[in-house]
């Protein structure tokens, strides 16, 4: 049970019903008021995703842009170092796809997750000069979803003769690396910033590339193109599976890649999606964060991501069918991982009085830090309070941070960068590494910290619902006027309403386990199916004749051809 924060009070079935009454409160509840706000959300443009819109910097674009040209025109050897997330796969494969198709000597790199950790480091440059010959002459690496902290690896590049182009979304440190040129803004996801300077290196090429001709450089001439811009849908996928905000920029980056997702020829997603058994043409938010993203994350959590990176670059169908089978049986072992330690960490702390944690904090040699951060969101998910997974290791452990609405995790952190090797994230998620001998004391401060800053309050979970909404008032006009607002995500939820003195007719539980529940709920003369995911419990608590007041979504369900209307329940009370 939640604390209900009704963000409406007007109950909707007071009014004269119109549907737009209600379409007006879920926009202002999403803080959009203003004519031209309303339009650029409810109508994205492509054209509005502009450096200028996402606040990078203009001056340090250009510079970016210049030194990329020359290193193309020179044939100087450049390295597109990515991150091994879904957004740093993504963007890694836009920029490398864009460089290349313009005739740049370029190769695409994401390190070893347990080899070489997080973002640009000393060792992963050392590595790439050693591991090939022909890449001692490096002169040029771009990151991509990383680098903003990275300054000990920029001075080591610099010192190397390497110069470095920043292109990153992560919370900016205390200090700035010393980069060639930083393209960072904290508006977009990786691969959104990615995508944003590849649009601005292919319009810098377009106008000369337009007036030789074009069988001169066909390849060139094909990149610049806007017609066969396939690197949208790349973008839609990092954006979502970063779970970054689903307004402005990164809205219509969704909305348009979407579509473009529905339509794509690429091989390797495509091969993705029939391995998956998803139906191609209804890809939508959920697709990307439970199914597809997941499989990409696999082999970066694991393995190596540049399985991952080679399946969305591929042209190859025998070598996509071979890929997508392996990501298929690395996450089902990402799967099993992830089972086993979250169920240890959550017994650790199940028999526990939690009332004097205000912060979580566990560590063990057997948990891999591949599946940390997701241990980390099952324990916020469990017991409501930030929390920190360590993967122990003799000299140093790696930690990853999730956090509770209200409490910047990143900012916490850095109130003890002295105890860290290296820490860097988002206000919702973070990571660090440490020395192993350290973190007794680092635990002992952080939670003296967490004791003083958190307060009661903020422990309490809130379920925000947009208005009151009666059942006689839900139609299906209703549920299409809605889904309008979508894609649903972060700060554009899908909308939440409560109905109040609700009938239990009936209601069964569902899964092996006696997981979830389905009821059929009547008000007035209105009677709907709803769906109770992860409430099977309440089926001891509830019988028929029941009132209760009901937290819903609304949503369609398909049965045997037929479509109609269901509710999502979100509470009951």
């Amino acid at each position: 049970m939640k604390k209900w924060e009704i963000l409406n009070r007007l109950k909707i079935e007071d009014l004269r019903f119109k549907i737009e009454d209600l379409v007006k409160i879920l926009l202002e509840n999403r803080g959009l008021k203003t004519k031209k706000e309303i339009e650029e959300f409810l109508h994205p443009n492509l054209e509005n995703v502009t450096s200028k819109s996402t606040g990078i910097n203009a001056a340090q674009l250009k510079k970016a842009l210049i030194r990329i040209k020359k290193a193309i025109e020179n044939k100087e050897q450049i390295i597109v170092f990515g991150d091994y997330d879904v957004d740093g796969i993504t963007g890694s494969a836009i920029l490398w796809e864009t460089l290349y198709g313009l005739g740049a000597n370029c190769l695409p790199y994401i390190p070893h997750r347990k080899e070489e950790g997080y973002g640009l480091s000393i060792l992963g440059i050392n590595k790439l000069k050693t591991q090939n010959s022909k890449l001692k002459n490096i002169s040029l690496i771009i990151t991509v979803d990383n680098g903003i902290v990275a300054n000990d690896a920029v001075v080591f590049a610099n010192e190397q003769g390497i110069d470095v182009i920043i292109t990153d979304h992560h919370a900016v440190g205390e200090k700035l690396p010393d980069a060639y040129a930083i393209v960072h803004t904290t508006k977009l996801c990786g691969a959104g910033v990615a995508y944003l300077l590849s649009k601005e290196i292919k319009k810098d090429y377009s106008s000369s590339a337009r007036s030789e001709s074009r069988s001169k450089n066909s390849r060139q001439a094909r990149i610049i193109s806007s017609e066969e811009d396939t690197h949208l849908e790349l973008a839609a996928l990092g954006t979502v599976a970063d779970l970054v905000p689903l307004t402005g920029a990164n809205r219509a980056i969704v909305v348009e890649g979407l579509k473009k997702l529905r339509e794509t020829r690429r091989i390797g997603l495509l091969t993705l999606f029939q391995q998956a058994r998803i139906e191609q043409k209804s890809i939508g938010v959920y697709e990307i964060g439970y199914i597809i993203g997941p499989r990409l994350n696999a082999s970066g959590r694991i393995e190596s991501a540049m399985d991952s990176l080679r399946l969305l670059c591929t042209n190859n169908k025998e070598r996509a069918i071979e890929l997508a089978a392996k990501l298929e049986l690395t996450n089902r072992e990402r799967q099993q991982l992830l089972r086993e330690a979250a169920e240890h960490a959550i017994a650790r702390f199940k028999n526990e009085d939690l009332s004097l944690k205000k912060i979580l904090i566990i560590g063990h040699e057997s948990y891999e830090d591949g599946v940390i951060g997701l241990v980390a969101g099952k324990l916020v998910e469990a017991f409501y309070r930030p929390a920190i997974v360590l993967s122990l290791g003799e000299t140093v452990s790696k930690a990853s941070a999730r956090s509770i609405s209200g409490f910047n995790i990143i900012e916490f952190l850095r109130m003890h960068v002295e105890h860290f090797v290296n820490v860097g994230g988002h206000p919702m998620a973070a990571g660090f590494t440490v020395e192993t001998a350290k973190i007794k004391l680092l635990q002992k401060r952080l939670e003296e910290k967490a004791a003083a800053l958190i307060g009661e309050e903020l422990l309490i979970r809130t379920l925000k619902i947009d208005c009151e909404l009666s059942f006689g008032l839900l139609s299906k006009t209703l549920y299409e006027k809605i889904h309008q607002l979508a894609p649903f995500g972060m700060s554009n939820p899908e909308p939440i309403f409560a109905a109040r003195a609700v009938t239990v007719e009936s209601f069964r539980i569902l899964g092996k386990d006696g997981t979830h529940l389905k009821l059929v709920l009547k008000q007035d003369n209105s009677t709907f199916e709803a769906i109770a995911f992860g409430m099977g419990e309440l089926g001891d608590k509830i019988k028929p004749g029941d009132k209760i007041d009901l937290a819903y979504t609304l949503d369609e369900n398909t049965w045997n051809g037929e479509t109609k209307l269901q509710l999502k329940v979100k509470d009951i009370k």
